[in-house]
């Protein structure tokens, strides 16, 4: 652990910080301010086209939706009630503040990563697909660069058994225990089960299953934070005001809470705002990368994916945080999610945590698994991707049983260590990107389709 928190703080240190969130801000600029001047265009040809039955595009392996679905399983998890309570235990309510500017220019990130995906990615004969931050490094910045691309996979590889299994698996065991007193062992054991009975069908079978439960998980966990902060309407514009004034100060200890310096405020929240929203990590380019859509329109999810994620059920989390007051109780994770509900809607509120957390962290490690396989397939050659399954199902048991500080710990640091190839990547190929948007767009108004 001292080892790990030694490295974790270099990691997380300002440099990283300030590519992070630089590099979002880079793109955002290239890219003509696109995921705020176009956000109505991003809507129209990604989830609007649902009421359209606009036609898909082609290429890929799964639907738009499906890919989207996949992507969205791994960030609507454990990061948009367990992340954003660690955040706020930690970083005081300022915290959130940090969270909404990492998503902010985290869009035209996700953005980036989604539309380089569809752009460099490798289809065989047979239509399986290959693509990601690997493809697009080696393809787009050249062979010389391929040890870049190698780094990456291996790092993602090694990322998926924390981000996207340990912590997910940790936090359902600690959960079921709490809640029902259900041992860790016995969660590890029908986890497995149930995790490795998709998995082991590939990116088709996770996709399906992501398309079923996404968005039912969704909107039953939004409409239960807006039921809540319907019943606390007259606290909420108090709570804004503390997420914006103590995202500049410190804020002082009460009750449980132990006090926070503006640069854990701010540390917190960036670091849990991409453990959420994932912009910046780069593996939500595998997934999109199988979708059968054009790369500029592919982006447009990726916009989306990041908004929906943060901007409106992370922020539901923090309002209902904050509202019910129970900051001060001292509890940290999803235990102070749990007490926040359970205050605000008693008797039910529980149930929504705990019920969320259950199916968020399952679809997680569904699509964390793909991930981490086919970035390791990239270095190993197709022989690793089984082999690869049953080493996740294993750490999965491990994240289970382990301790949470730790396990978060570890998580973070290799989300920072991963994501460093990629961040070098979309700065590089940033005007790929917006000579891609470009001519798009064009396209679109040759048809009329825009002004």
């Amino acid at each position: 652990m001292a080892w790990n928190d030694w490295l974790n703080q270099i990691v997380w240190g300002p440099p990283f910080m300030i590519l992070l969130i630089g590099t979002g801000l880079y793109l955002t600029i290239r890219l003509g301010f696109f995921q705020f001047t176009h956000l109505g265009l991003c809507w129209r040809s990604s989830f609007g086209r649902f009421f359209r039955q606009a036609p898909e595009g082609e290429g890929g392996a799964i639907t738009s939706f499906q890919a989207v679905s996949s992507a969205m399983a791994a960030t609507i998890g454990v990061g948009n009630i367990a992340g954003v309570s660690t955040a706020i235990a930690l970083g005081g309510p300022g915290a959130v503040f940090w969270m909404w500017i990492s998503a902010l220019v985290g869009m035209a990130t996700k953005f980036g990563e989604a539309s380089l995906g569809v752009k460099y990615r490798e289809i065989d004969a047979d239509g399986n697909v290959q693509g990601g931050v690997m493809y697009y490094i080696e393809k787009g910045l050249g062979p010389r660069w391929k040890w870049l691309a190698v780094l990456y996979a291996l790092l993602a590889g090694i990322a998926a058994l924390g981000i996207g299994n340990m912590v997910q698996a940790n936090t359902i065991a600690h959960a079921l225990e709490t809640g029902f007193g259900v041992l860790p062992t016995i969660t590890a054991a029908g986890a497995v089960v149930l995790v490795g009975s998709v998995i082991l069908g590939g990116i088709k079978r996770i996709a399906h299953t992501a398309e079923m439960i996404v968005p039912i998980m969704a909107i039953v966990y939004v409409a239960g934070s807006l039921v809540i902060l319907i019943l606390h309407i007259s606290a909420i514009p108090a709570a804004l005001g503390q997420i914006v004034y103590y995202a500049f100060r410190p804020m002082a200890a009460t009750g449980g809470f132990a006090g926070s310096a503006v640069a854990a405020t701010i540390r917190f929240g960036i670091a849990r705002g991409i453990f959420s929203n994932e912009a910046g990590l780069g593996a939500a380019s595998i997934v999109h990368a199988q979708a059968k859509n054009r790369p500029t329109r592919q982006g447009m999810w990726g916009v989306w994916e990041v908004f929906i994620d943060t901007l409106v059920v992370c922020t539901l989390t923090a309002l209902v945080i904050l509202v019910t007051d129970a900051l001060p109780s001292g509890a940290n994770g999803a235990e102070l999610a749990s007490t926040a509900f359970s205050r605000g809607l008693p008797g039910p509120g529980g149930t929504v945590v705990l019920s969320g957390l259950v199916l968020f962290s399952y679809t997680t490690m569904l699509t964390w698994c793909f991930y981490g396989e086919k970035s390791w397939e990239y270095v190993f050659g197709a022989a690793i991707v089984v082999p690869y399954r049953i080493l996740f199902l294993g750490f999965l048991v491990v994240g289970a049983i382990g301790g949470l500080e730790f396990i978060w710990n570890i998580a973070d640091t290799f989300n920072g260590l991963m994501a460093a190839p990629n961040l070098i990547a979309l700065i590089v190929l940033a005007g790929v990107l917006a000579k891609e948007k470009t001519a798009y767009l064009n396209e679109l108004r040759q048809k009329g389709e825009i002004e």
